[in-house]
């Protein structure tokens, strides 16, 4: 007689919502890549910008950036509603779009090089695992909104940091 082992699924394979809302609140996946799903998912945002910003005119990056960061809040919000409804978790980790727009937001108006990118990567991952006051408090919205709050706050913390440091030169772009 066979015994049969129960392999636990993950609550994506879970899931039943749709697949636009998997799609975005994993940023297409990213969120399934262990270890540090947020960590991969802030490092792709910022390679993607990276890469944009390349292809745009300079005197175009804030207002593309901030059109991206808009969308992504947009359709992040309502996907991670759906997405956390489904799989029955508070704020699951492999939920990822919430560090891209956060992400973004610590690369707005930072002139564009690598120096920039790594500082803003470092200072918005800090200010996401750190979560200083009121950026904890935030996660208690329902749903997708706190979960993407949460990290549009960090985001803004790195932001202001990061024009500080641009001001007083403590790195050269």
């Amino acid at each position: 007689m066979k015994s049969e082992i129960a392999v636990p699924q993950s609550p994506i394979a879970r899931s039943r919502a749709p697949f636009w809302a998997v799609a975005v609140a994993t940023f297409f996946g990213i969120g399934r890549l262990r270890p540090g799903p947020g960590t991969w998912a802030s490092a792709l945002a910022a390679l993607i910008w990276l890469a944009v910003a390349g292809l745009v005119a300079e005197n175009l990056h804030p207002a593309l950036l901030a059109s991206l960061i808009v969308l992504v809040i947009a359709l992040g919000i309502p996907a991670a509603t759906l997405v956390t409804r489904a799989s029955g978790v508070k704020d699951p980790g492999f939920i990822v779009i919430d560090e891209v727009a956060g992400q973004w937001i610590a690369l707005l108006f930072a002139p564009v090089s690598w120096k920039t990118v790594l500082a803003a990567f470092i200072l918005f991952r800090s200010f996401d695992i750190v979560k200083p006051p009121p950026v904890r408090q935030l996660e208690s919205f329902p749903e997708g909104t706190g979960i993407v709050v949460d990290d549009v706050a960090a985001g803004a913390y790195a932001l202001l940091v990061m024009q500080l440091a641009l001001h007083f030169r403590f790195f050269s772009p």
